[in-house]
């Protein structure tokens, strides 16, 4: 054990809730805690949108990625820029126009309170399953790295430690405090990777670079693949992606929230465009490391190295061959990514229970003070859902954690699909969108879990999960525009009309 590193780890957990905290200050209305008043700079949204995207998965996975295959996964990011340019210029526009607090009371000023509430409970239940199962997860290699220093902890006290850490700021300081905070934990978790990938180059030999690229570890565009089943191939990397960024972008609360604290909405513009691009760069760091790894092990296969999991390989190297204090960086690095993705989740998980369920449901005019006490009280209790969710799991052979973790493709075709409708079809009504959205849902839990496609090599594989969104959003504007010729085509102005105006 190296307690350098244990020092390192327990200082920084101490120090985010602080800082967060003090850069946060006095949370005075419930504008101040849901999105600042919107007075937070575009650089430290952006950085926010980039950390709550990166989990611990991100950090480990990604260099894994490269490590057995090549570049190629950075044309997911390639998709992931062009889906941010059109959430920029097509839905931030709409939002500031309705001065909107939820990307779901959109939904409710176009169709009604039926679609906004369906809406907001899928989100609440996608966050759910997806960050709290990702919640444990980032315990999975923790544990591990913990466990070489001769710290054994249990999974749910490593759970419970990180939530209550992240809970202390996210409770007292608002989006303020998880903004800020998250831009710091960005910083952690960067600034570690590059410090890990120069050490790392010190260690490897003067050809690394003409062999990996003799090897096609650099192959950044893949046009031989299967369209249909692999997720690499450029068209599906592409296509998918951009239309998965602008349903996670666009249409997730969890996103939507941070871009709506910008000043205004250039600003807002400005950050999501830019977080494309840092993604980008991000993801490219990650893949390159993995690329170093893989010539610092010589190629090997990760269970011929004694690993258990293909994605130890990243933080083998982390704990055994970092210098002391650099492991301490790196692991409170992971633990950053974990901690910005779970602040974020609590946050926006409050402002939806809040703006989109409790005072549509109830239909009673709640003063400020109340909507702010509220917006807290419901932080706490997802911050306990999350920590007794994630701590059901005791080991990782659980195949509920994988679903969990890609669910979000399930429901984010729905999710674009209804904001696409109500900009799009003119006569969709509220009974049209909530039927074409639960259809959807259904459509592509169906083709996740029930149909295959030849593979090209005499095989057969399902669909490729970066075409779940698209698949989702043609489905509902399909069946939401069939729907919708029952009804009378609208005045020009009369359906967006609700949207334009302020609350």
């Amino acid at each position: 054990m190296r307690s350098v590193d244990l020092i390192v780890i327990g200082l920084y957990l101490v120090a985010m809730p602080v800082l967060g905290l003090l850069l946060s200050g006095r949370q005075r209305s419930s504008r101040d805690y849901f999105i600042g008043s919107r007075q937070l700079p575009w650089w430290a949204v952006c950085f926010s949108v980039v950390a709550t995207e990166t989990s611990t998965l991100t950090v480990i996975s990604v260099p894994t990625v490269a490590y057995l295959g090549s570049f190629t996964y950075l044309q997911l990011a390639i998709g992931y820029l062009i889906g941010r340019i059109v959430v920029a210029f097509v839905l931030l526009p709409k939002y500031y126009a309705g001065n909107l607090v939820s990307a779901y009371e959109f939904l409710g000023r176009r169709f009604g309170s039926g679609l906004q509430g369906t809406a907001s409970v899928t989100f609440l239940v996608t966050r759910l399953l997806a960050d709290g199962l990702r919640l444990f997860a980032t315990a999975i290699p923790v544990k591990v790295m913990l466990a070489a220093f001769g710290m054994h902890m249990a999974y749910w006290q490593i759970v419970l430690i990180l939530s209550v850490m992240t809970v202390i700021y996210t409770y007292l300081g608002g989006i303020k405090a998880v903004v800020w905070v998250d831009a710091i934990q960005m910083a952690v978790y960067i600034g570690g990777s590059v410090l890990a990938a120069v050490v790392l180059a010190g260690r490897l030999p003067g050809d690394w670079m003409s062999t990996a690229f003799a090897s096609g570890k650099f192959e950044l565009l893949d046009f031989g693949s299967s369209i249909i089943t692999d997720q690499y191939a450029f068209f599906t990397a592409v296509i998918g992606g951009a239309v998965f960024a602008m349903a996670s972008h666009g249409a997730d609360q969890l996103m939507v929230q941070r871009l709506l604290a910008c000043r205004n909405l250039r600003d807002s513009q400005r950050a999501l465009i830019a977080s494309g691009v840092v993604v980008f760069l991000q993801f490219a760091l990650f893949l390159f490391i993995g690329t170093m790894l893989w010539s610092f092990f010589n190629g090997a296969k990760p269970a011929e190295l004694g690993m258990a999991s293909k994605d130890e390989l990243f933080p083998q190297f982390i704990v055994n061959d970092l210098p002391p204090g650099l492991s301490g960086l790196m692991i409170a690095g992971i633990l950053a990514a974990a901690m910005s993705t779970l602040a974020s989740s609590l946050n926006s998980l409050s402002t939806s229970t809040v703006s989109d369920l409790y005072q549509r449901i109830s239909k009673r005019k709640l003063d400020d003070s109340t909507i702010l006490r509220m917006g807290k009280g419901w932080t706490l209790v997802w911050a306990v859902v999350f920590v007794v969710f994630a701590s059901m799991f005791s080991s990782t052979e659980n195949p509920v954690v994988e679903v969990g973790l890609s669910i979000a493709s399930y429901t984010y075709g729905a999710l674009l699909g209804a904001f696409l409708l109500g900009l799009l079809v003119k006569r969709a009504r509220q009974s049209d969108a909530v039927i074409a959205f639960v259809a959807t849902i259904v459509v592509v839990l169906f083709f996740v879990l029930g149909v295959t496609f030849p593979d090209g090599e005499g095989g057969e594989k399902a669909l490729a999960f970066p075409w779940y969104t698209p698949l989702g959003v043609i489905v509902t504007l399909v069946v939401g525009g069939l729907l919708s010729l029952r009804h009378p085509r609208p005045a020009p102005e009369a359906a967006m009309q609700r949207v334009e105006e302020r609350p």
